[in-house]
């Protein structure tokens, strides 16, 4: 797209600089740049793909062939195929058409979708001429059951079907098995673009083609423009429907001519409205559609439609630039019959129309066209009666062929020029002309800078303010020694402060998500270990061990009452159940702060920690402390939690419930005899109670209640205490100071070295994006976008010192934790108090 233009010969180079230059900065690197590299690939693209989209019918190739005033593209009502039209630029010695045929294998697909939709049984195979037959007179009585293809969406399948099976037979020589086969139009003895458009034209030809390949002589194809006619969005077969949609998805599509039949119909089809929402967002396209709502002529006699027409414009469209409303038919044809019919062929019905025409009765038929426009002269009312005076030769009634010929041999021409113009056609010819011709280039341009412009202005500050901070450091060694030891208490405040930041973080990963996955993996095996217990507790339960804890008890009797056995049963499984979720808290516990020790050693803050100190100023130990606080107040909550195992839950007893009835059972059958033996057979119902009451409680425990007091242990054990040694690191002003004047000369003369070299890199990375930025600027120029150039970074620049305004972040963590109340999803508050802390060491 840029060919031709000095200025924008490296524009691609340019912008990759930027964007390179954008990547190699760590804190801007993440932005997305997704929409520049679209809008870079459309500056710099040699084509400009125009798609045109809409349903079935709704005068698509009309449109195109009234745009390029050629009559190239089928055009039909109800036509249904799945031909890609493609219109490429040719000098005028160059023209021609390629045609790329379906496969057989595709053909047979597409017969056999429509057999599926018409309930049609596919019998047999399409070579031979029984099934073709049968399947052709079947697709008749569709047609002729619902009344001609225009009135049924099942018409249409039948109609597509009959034509499928006519295209096959009548081009069998040029089908491949498995490939598609691709002809010039020297294949079919065609001399010139016309001929070869007229083969394709054919209903039962473009049924079996794939692809259609014009190159076309005309201005408004060239500097690459491609106009692309698409399968209807409504189509029969799916398959065909999707390739409209995949093509508005192609990131090679640069615009879109999206033609709606609402000015016809009243409303808009699901599939329209599902197009619309393919487009939106769509950074190939951008704003770069053209809506044109066909058939404007059906509201001249229908003022219902006209009104839904207004609506649907006013409300779903009221946002959008480009409007048209047009009559393809009737602006096409109205300019092809002023431009190359004559009274002496009858203005057109022997020439342009004589196919339409003929008939195998004798009796002349009457094209669209014909019909059309003596409805508009007699009826529509639009011809102003003071200019037009219809001619009193004119038959009415009468035959339309004879009406026709008899109106524009009184008015001529001029009717002609104002039917075109109401057709609107003329109005959408020019907004495509101009936005082709003037405007498509500086709005692609215009957005790439917009798109630019963000991550310039990032670059710019990012840079400005990385060469302030390097010119505001001392040159000399004394005097950045002492820059650094001023420099201390904030530098401990920091330290402080990230070690703070990055406790709250871990948190957060624990407490407020569940994006700690080691933590989550750690929490599910200690659910897995307290159930798989419990199944074995149960399975394994033993009315003769209970017996005998419960008679070791009361050494002085030999008889243990049933409901005694039931309560060794309850203490029994409460302790073991206890025991497991002691050891798999401390699991929990211990694993998760050797984490914690292990990033915090890896951060940033801990190596700076080390370098003003020599030590980590006891936060190794102090997490080992905070470890083995929080496990043991997290012992003491689960000893709690499993001591409450041991009393029954109140549905126990519940009236009318099986435990109650199975209780009563147990009892009943235990009491017959005073030895353990009469127990034994109660022992399976024994296990069932166990397992009704149990099981529920740990349910509660593990799914509800446990996770919230783990994070209320971590949080009171680790949030408040981080703060306290964030406060006491800031406290070793002095220990640092001696630490750092052992070593400081030297780190003061690297520090020096290191600074002057960021300092050339930087000038160089800023000498890199002026030459990117004013390369790009002059192209802007070029294109008169004077008011979207890219800033530069001048000499002044790095003698002033641009104002940062400081944003507060929102509440702390500390505070959100604080706000936050007790909730099954494991919120808690932190509002304990503070943890006693021993820096001792």
């Amino acid at each position: 797209m840029n060919q031709g233009i000095p200025q924008c010969q490296n524009l691609q180079e340019q912008v990759e600089s930027l964007l390179g230059l954008l990547h190699s900065e760590p804190t801007l690197r993440q932005q997305d740049v997704s929409g520049v590299r679209a809008a870079l690939d459309k500056v710099i693209s040699p084509t400009f793909e125009i798609v045109f989209a809409g349903a079935f019918s709704a005068g698509k190739s009309m449109l195109i062939n009234a745009l390029l005033g050629r009559k190239l593209l089928y055009s039909a009502e109800g036509h249904a195929t799945g031909t890609e039209c493609y219109i490429r630029y040719a000098e005028q010695n160059q023209e021609r058409v390629v045609l790329t045929f379906l496969s057989e294998v595709e053909i047979r697909e597409q017969v056999k979708t429509l057999c599926e939709l018409l309930n049609l049984p596919l019998v047999g195979n399409i070579n031979q001429p029984e099934t073709v037959q049968y399947l052709q007179r079947k697709a008749q009585e569709i047609l002729e059951i619902e009344g001609g293809e225009a009135h049924s969406e099942r018409a249409k399948q039948a109609k597509a079907l009959e034509l499928l099976l006519e295209g096959f037979e009548a081009n069998r020589d040029r089908i491949q098995t498995l490939n598609n086969a691709t002809y010039s139009m020297e294949h079919f003895h065609a001399s010139n673009i016309e001929e070869a458009a007229h083969f394709a034209r054919r209903s039962k030809n473009s049924a079996v083609i794939k692809r259609i390949e014009y190159y076309c002589n005309h201005s408004l194809l060239k500097d690459g423009n491609v106009i692309i006619d698409t399968p209807g969005i409504d189509a029969p077969v799916k398959k065909d429907a999707q390739i409209a949609y995949d093509k508005i998805e192609n990131p090679d599509t640069s615009a879109v001519v999206f033609v709606l039949r609402t000015a016809l119909t009243g409303e808009l089809a699901t599939e329209e409205t599902e197009l619309l929402e393919k487009m939106k967002g769509n950074s190939a396209i951008r704003d770069r559609v053209f809506h044109v709502f066909n058939y404007i002529d059906a509201t001249w006699y229908n003022h219902e439609l006209r009104s839904r027409l207004d609506y649907h414009i006013n409300t779903q469209f009221r946002n959008e630039k480009r409007i048209y409303k047009t009559s393809g038919l009737l602006g096409f044809y109205s300019k092809l019959v002023e431009q190359q019919t004559y009274q002496s062929d009858r203005w057109g019905i022997d020439s342009i129309f004589a196919d339409s025409v003929r008939s195998d009765n004798g009796v002349e038929n009457t094209p669209q066209f014909v019909n059309e426009f003596n409805r508009y002269c007699l009826v529509s009312g639009r011809l102003p009666s003071s200019q037009f005076r219809i001619p009193p030769e004119v038959p009415i009634p009468g035959p339309p062929n004879e009406q026709y010929t008899a109106i524009l041999n009184g008015l001529g021409n001029s009717v002609l020029e104002h039917l075109i113009q109401d057709s609107g056609v003329e109005e959408f010819r020019n907004a495509m002309t101009r936005y082709l011709m003037e405007e498509k280039r500086p709005q692609l341009f215009e957005v790439l800078a917009k798109d630019l412009q963000p991550f310039c202005i990032s670059l710019r500050e990012s840079y400005l303010k990385a060469w302030w901070d390097l010119e505001s450091q001392p040159r000399e060694v004394n005097a950045l020694k002492e820059y650094q030891l001023r420099q201390l208490n904030t530098e401990l405040k920091q330290i402080g402060d990230d070690f703070c930041k990055h406790i709250e973080k871990e948190l957060n990963l624990v407490v407020a998500s569940d994006e700690n996955l080691a933590f989550e993996k750690d929490f599910k095996k200690l659910q897995h270990r307290m159930i798989s217990r419990l199944d074995v507790l149960i399975k394994s339960f033993s009315v003769g061990e209970t017996h005998k804890r419960a008679q070791a008890s009361h050494k002085r009797n030999a008889v243990v009452p049933i409901m005694g056995i039931l309560a060794e049963a309850f203490y029994y499984l409460a302790n073991e159940l206890e025991a497991v979720l002691v050891e798999a808290s401390k699991e929990l516990m211990d694993n998760f702060f050797y984490q914690l020790y292990e990033r915090v050693r890896q951060a940033d803050y801990y190596s700076k920690l080390y370098r003003l100190l020599g030590n980590d100023n006891g936060v190794e130990q102090n997490l080992e402390r905070w470890c083995e606080r929080a496990k043991a107040a997290l012992v003491n909550e689960s000893k709690t939690e499993c001591d409450r195992y041991i009393r029954e839950r109140p549905e126990f007893y519940s009236e009318g419930t099986v435990s109650v009835f199975q209780l009563r059972q147990v009892l009943q059958e235990a009491c017959r005899g005073y030895d353990y033996e009469s127990m034994v057979k109660a022992e399976p119902a024994i296990r069932q109670l166990l397992k009704i009451d149990f099981e529920p409680k740990l349910k509660e425990t593990i799914l509800r209640t446990y996770r919230p007091t783990v994070n209320k242990t971590l949080i009171h054990h680790l949030l408040e205490p981080s703060h306290t040694l964030a406060n006491y690191i800031l406290q070793q002003h002095e220990k640092a100071c001696e630490h750092l004047a052992k070593t400081l000369d030297k780190e003061a003369s690297a520090q020096l070295e290191a600074n002057e070299k960021q300092k050339v890199e930087l000038k160089e990375k800023i000498e890199a994006y002026n030459q990117a930025v004013k390369g790009i600027n002059q192209c802007l120029e070029m294109m008169k976008l004077d008011r979207q150039t890219l800033p530069e970074i001048s000499e002044m620049d790095l003698f002033t010192l641009p104002v940062v305004i400081e944003v507060n972040p929102a509440d702390s963590l500390q505070q959100k934790f604080a706000d936050i109340s007790e909730s099954e999803n494991g919120f808690v508050s932190s509002d304990n108090g503070l943890i006693s802390m021993d820096f001792s060491n």
